[in-house]
């Protein structure tokens, strides 16, 4: 097979990228993040056809086989997932794509003397990459609950971590100065990848509770850059285009996130390695809780003129994303204004609650952002919390020190009633107590939320 021709070559390239473009154009709304995913995997077959079709091969069977066997796992995984799975899925796929860019560049200095740019170029790659593959993975553990939530503290993990940083930066060195003078030796290459392996466990072991998104887009961006190294490396324009891309989008939305959760982005860098000790209210045990019936509630929710729903986590969990859509409807039905409030990263990352209500298909202008939201909440008669839990608790207004204090919330305890569906009283991911749930004007309605639900729609259906 002839392959294409070099103008063909980076037509098709330039085509590539401007789906790449596009699809991030796209992603920046729910109503156009379907189609702008479609544009961005469109974008990506077609590199793949390119690279493949553009190049000499000599090892096509074995590329076919690891295409048909990743295409095996990938779409049967992608296909299954439950969206309140996602980001365990996002942060296992950006790490093994940091992995990716790692082994690549690794193999192409061992096997190329490309001088000390290349060199300086894949050892970075190696470096970084090999961090985002082992944070990500222990990220994915946190979140799939495979290890707890909580921070993970070792003596000396601060010395460990900045010990074993220095050690891999100071492999890379050893790395460039060997691509100057000809080949970069294995014996430098694997040490740089373990160190660095280790380098990234230690990183987000100490990293507990809501930061843990941050710490997922943090990695994104550092896989991103570990991507556009290695275009550099090989010489590729559209894996320096599509690395740049990922690089600088992860970097914005972990700005992003960071503000929404009222962190700084050193306190992401550097604060993780402190000691974390999870600081409450006066704490829950033994405090007056007020629990109403399915009937109680839809008899708030019937005769209220405004009411405000704040989706969570465990609304996803429970898959009651239609049943609610179904109250609000009822509610709607009954003269009722219902608005939805969404927290920057309610649920575990940005946009989750949005997808999972797009689904259900809850118009997109009910959605309202926090900012928003939170001036409606002190006209609202009722505020319905699904499962939420750290992004409306006062905590984060009041009580210096606690994991999410100074963190913006939903402002529901300025609703003149507030109702929480909830399984118990256990905290949320962050691992501190609401007292919000202690309230005098809050009902708490335990069980399945979308067992509680569907009997608070037939409670209402009666009214």
């Amino acid at each position: 097979m002839i392959p294409l021709s070099p103008t063909w070559t980076e037509l098709g390239y330039l085509a590539a990228a401007v789906c790449f473009v596009l699809a991030l154009k796209g992603l920046s709304s729910p109503a156009t993040a379907r189609r702008g995913n479609l544009i961005g995997a469109g974008g990506g077959l077609l590199a793949v056809v390119v690279a493949f079709l553009s190049e000499d091969l000599r090892h096509e069977v074995p590329i076919l086989v690891a295409i048909g066997l990743g295409s095996a796992v990938g779409v049967p995984a992608a296909r299954r997932v439950a969206m309140t799975q996602m980001p365990q899925l996002v942060a296992l796929f950006n790490g093994v794509g940091g992995a990716a860019a790692a082994l690549v560049a690794g193999l192409e200095l061992a096997g190329h003397a490309g001088g000390a740019g290349a060199a300086a170029a894949g050892a970075f790659t190696v470096l970084v990459g090999c961090v985002s593959f082992s944070g990500s993975c222990v990220t994915f553990a946190k979140l799939q609950e495979l290890m707890t939530t909580r921070p993970v503290t070792v003596r000396g993990g601060q010395a460990l971590f900045v010990g074993s940083l220095l050690a891999a930066v100071a492999l890379a060195a050893v790395v460039v100065v060997q691509g100057r003078d000809g080949t970069p030796s294995a014996l430098v290459l694997v040490p740089l990848a373990l160190v660095s392996l280790v380098a990234g466990v230690l990183f987000v072991l100490p990293v507990g509770g809501a930061d843990v998104p941050i710490v997922i887009s943090l990695l994104n961006a550092f896989t991103g850059l570990t991507v556009a190294a290695s275009g550099y490396v090989l010489e590729n324009t559209l894996l320096l285009v599509a690395g740049t891309l990922v690089g600088a989008s992860g970097t914005i939305l972990t700005r992003l996130m960071a503000a929404a959760m009222g962190r700084s982005i050193a306190s992401i860098l550097f604060g993780a390695f402190r000691a974390c000790t999870a600081v409450a209210g006066p704490g829950g045990a033994g405090r007056p809780v007020r629990s109403g019936s399915p009937e109680d509630v839809a008899i708030l929710l019937g005769y209220a003129r405004k009411v405000v729903i704040v989706p969570g986590y465990g609304l996803a969990v429970a898959q009651a994303q239609h049943t609610i859509r179904e109250l609000a409807e009822l509610l709607e039905g009954r003269g009722v204004e219902v608005i939805y409030g969404i927290h920057p990263v309610a649920g575990r990352m940005p946009g989750h609650m949005n997808v999972l209500l797009a689904e259900a298909n809850v118009p997109y202008e009910s959605l309202k952002e926090m900012d928003e939201v939170n001036p409606e909440l002190r006209t609202t008669d009722v505020a319905l919390v699904v499962g939420a839990n750290d992004v409306v608790n006062p905590a984060a207004r009041t009580t210096p020190g606690a994991p999410i204090y100074g963190m913006p919330i939903l402002d529901v305890d300025q609703a003149q009633q507030v109702v929480f569906l909830k399984r118990s009283m256990r905290p949320g991911f962050a691992g501190i107590d609401n007292d919000l749930l202690h309230d005098p004007r809050t009902t708490m309605l335990f069980g399945d939320a979308k067992e509680s639900l569907a009997k608070v729609v037939a409670a209402v259906k009666s009214l």
